[in-house]
Order: structure tokens, then C-alpha cells, then sequence
């Protein structure tokens, strides 16, 4: 959690607000990546990439 803190105050102070969309579009390709792992739609998933 700190390391979330930590970003934050540096994109606070820093008014670094473009760096916003790119940690929200990773962290949703990693958790879809992750929760579809174990699931049938696993092979077009990775297909995409």
C-alpha cells in the first residue's frame, strides 16, 4: 500500500496526471491476464498479445 501512497504524492506533487491512464490500463491487463488464467477463454487472450 505504501508504494500506491508513494505514486500518488509523486503524481500529486510532480503533476505528473499522464502517467494516470497508463497504471490504470496495466493494472487492468494484469488482473484480466490473472483471472482468466484458469478459464476457458485463456488461449484467445493470449492470442491478443
Amino acid at each position: 500500500m505504501s508504494l500506491i501512497k508513494e505514486l500518488w504524492a509523486f503524481m500529486k506533487v510532480r503533476k505528473k496526471w499522464w502517467l494516470l491512464p497508463i497504471i490504470i490500463v496495466l493494472l487492468s491487463v494484469g488482473a484480466l491476464l490473472v483471472f482468466a488464467q484458469g478459464s476457458a477463454l485463456a488461449p484467445f487472450i493470449y492470442t491478443i498479445f
